[in-house]
């Protein structure tokens, strides 16, 4: 029965947590019924991003006049603001490469890793590669800005283009992903979906000069491959055909799903491209609407045959 007083926990709210409590649990594995409390901090891990994109686009975060002759001091406190966030994030992911429930599925055991001197491992590794992130963002502004007339100045293909956020995003968690860091870099790469309507998954290996024109809609699976000067339109999928499963009847993990799609690829808007197997030769273009599962020659144009339109005149006009 309900207090009389609406505002103060009643009989009802107690029996409620008595039926709640048993469906958490506090396990030392990966279990659907866990408290995330001492998982990675999706809030942090953000903001480490933001610091990170900030540094890669330089006014794209967080908007502000900076001279380039205290520039110097601009990257290192982005630096130190991002290490700060995402040192104990990392710290927390990196045990899930034995008790995640896949690395626990496959037999993967504790290995007795100091996971904080692990964590700072991997951020030196991280860190030092973004000149070279910072090289390959600068060919992708590039690419925007040639690949859509639309583009009159460097300056809006940065600041506004969602297509170039995610690609900087990707390149930031790609890193991570290549250098074994469990959860966080998913947890990057799905603030940016939210953010852009880009469904890019961090293990997708990406070449120099990418453009997503319009952005919304995209999806590029796990396993994919994308080659150097490519441009995909809204609505392109790079996904799986249906994979194998294993005696428990799970998804087989870490095989190849998705397509390879080669060097000087167009792709065009809503085209479904499909499995592992599947290979787009350099130089072809795939039409609009296209639904492929096989491989693709080089220098091949794929078109999806249209329905027959018909056009009539209204009578009542």
């Amino acid at each position: 029965m309900s207090s009389s007083d609406p505002d103060h926990p009643s009989q009802f709210l107690y029996e409620t947590v008595r039926r709640l409590h048993p469906l958490y649990q506090d396990a030392a594995e990966d279990l659907p019924e866990n408290i995330l409390s001492d998982y990675p901090d999706p809030a942090e891990v953000v903001s480490a991003l933001r610091m990170l994109i900030d540094l890669l686009l330089p006014g794209r975060m967080n908007p502000g006049s900076i001279g380039i002759d205290e520039f110097s001091v601009f990257l290192l406190r982005r630096l130190s603001h991002a290490w700060r966030h995402l040192r104990p994030q990392i710290e927390r992911s990196i045990p899930f490469r034995w008790y995640g429930r896949a690395a626990m599925t496959e037999g993967e055991k504790p290995c007795g890793l100091d996971v904080r001197a692990e964590s700072q491992k991997i951020l030196e590794q991280f860190f030092g590669s973004f000149p070279c992130i910072r090289e390959l963002v600068i060919d992708d502004i590039r690419a925007a800005y040639d690949g859509d007339p639309a583009a009159l100045t460097y300056a809006e293909v940065q600041l506004a283009y969602p297509g170039l956020l995610a690609i900087a995003a990707h390149r930031l968690a790609h890193e991570l992903y290549r250098l074994n860091v469990p959860v966080v870099p998913r947890i990057m790469s799905e603030w940016t979906h939210a953010k852009t309507g880009v469904d890019l998954h961090p293990g997708a290996t990406v070449g120099r000069s990418f453009f997503i024109d319009h952005a919304t809609g995209v999806v590029v699976g796990e396993t994919t491959v994308i080659g150097d000067r490519v441009k995909i339109y809204q609505g392109v999928t790079l996904g799986a055909k249906s994979f194998p499963l294993d005696e428990n009847g799970l998804p087989i993990k870490h095989v190849k799903r998705h397509p390879t799609v080669e060097n000087d690829v167009v792709i065009y808007a809503n085209s479904t491209i499909l499995g592992g197997d599947t290979v787009i030769g350099s130089g072809s273009t795939i039409g609009a609407n296209v639904f492929l599962n096989e491989s693709v020659p080089p220098n091949s144009f794929v078109a999806a045959v249209h329905p027959e339109l018909r056009i009539k005149p209204r009578k009542d006009r």
